[in-house]
């Protein structure tokens, strides 16, 4: 059990290490290749800083346990959207202008609806994967379009913020270099730690589950789940205390899209197989619960107040209660 822990504890560890690395690693390599600063803020900060669910998800879908894989993906978008929106609120009202984040409410909310639909349906194919981010793909390119078209008064989309979120959590992102060796070791070496991390944290959670007769699909849910998604944590709880109220939440909203679209895309394509149905109907029902409500805050509230973040979280921690409780 001891070893198990450590495995666990140690793979999260490297999971959160290795994608610091490679995210400044890959930033470096872009800023020396004369990337523009947009590219490198909706591409390559995006889905860098959603690397720890990435390698997780695709690391125990290759293992053999997509139970793992996707409440990893499931887990995240809840942890996300109760515990870190609802954290963040608490901390600083999250008061919003409708436009962007209508829009990217509404994206995230299509993406859990349509994750639904493929649980519901059983469909599963390499396809359905690479189609899945394609529609990523196609949403980043249209925020590209606006943030390009931009004027005085832009609404910012998600994934922009999710690239100021952590900007202003990690004062090295831009640190200057002279050369391409410093990003390239550090890209080697976040990916290396990115993907040990990963097969640890994955082999940790499947004995824990075997040992403490859990299934996998909880370990998925929480102990996975909420460790991939600290930098989250992070980034929007530091957000919000700095007044950015836009961007804690979109930092959130972005995330939810990047793991439905992205990280469930990759994974369908590198291990096409059904979404276990004991997701169904609790788990992802209430993934797409909390994403309607969140629409509805930024509808009706414009944004999340104390009280509702407090629900969110208190909504949460039932949630982790009722998964223990049920095993």
């Amino acid at each position: 059990m001891i070893f198990t822990l450590l495995s666990l504890l140690g793979g999260l560890v490297a999971l959160l290490v290795g994608g610091e690395l490679l995210v400044r690693g890959a930033v470096g390599l872009a800023e020396r290749a004369g990337v523009t600063p947009l590219i490198i803020g909706l591409v390559i900060v995006g889905f860098g800083t959603s690397m720890p669910e990435l390698v997780t998800s695709v690391e125990a879908a290759l293992a053999g346990s997509p139970a793992i894989a996707w409440g990893n993906i499931v887990g995240s978008n809840i942890a996300n959207t109760l515990l870190i929106l609802g954290a963040a609120a608490v901390l600083a009202p999250l008061v919003v202008r409708q436009g962007a984040a209508l829009r990217d409410s509404g994206v995230a909310l299509v993406a859990s609806l349509f994750l639904v639909f493929v649980a519901v349906s059983g469909l599963h194919s390499s396809l359905l994967g690479m189609a899945m981010i394609a529609m990523l793909a196609s949403y980043i390119a249209y925020c590209y379009r606006e943030e390009r078209r931009s004027a005085p008064q832009v609404l910012h989309n998600a994934p922009y913020d999710r690239s100021v979120a952590l900007e202003m959590s990690d004062s090295g992102l831009h640190t200057p270099s002279a050369g391409w060796t410093r990003p390239v070791v550090l890209t080697l070496f976040g990916l290396v730690i990115l993907i040990v991390g990963g097969r640890f944290l994955v082999m940790g959670a499947i004995e824990l589950a075997r040992l403490a007769g859990l299934s996998e699909t909880m370990i998925g849910l929480t102990i996975v789940a909420v460790g991939t998604s600290l930098p989250e944590l992070v980034t929007s709880l530091v957000a919000a205390r700095r007044g950015e109220a836009e961007v804690a939440f979109g930092n959130v909203i972005g995330s939810n899209i990047y793991n439905v679209l992205g990280i469930g895309g990759v994974t369908m394509l590198v291990a096409p197989a059904a979404i276990p149905g004991t997701l169904l109907p609790v788990d992802l029902g209430i993934m797409a619960a909390s994403a309607i409500a969140v629409l509805a805050a930024a509808w009706f509230l414009r944004g999340v107040n104390r009280l509702l973040g407090a629900l969110l979280v208190t909504g949460y921690g039932v949630f982790l209660l009722v998964l223990v409780t049920q095993g």
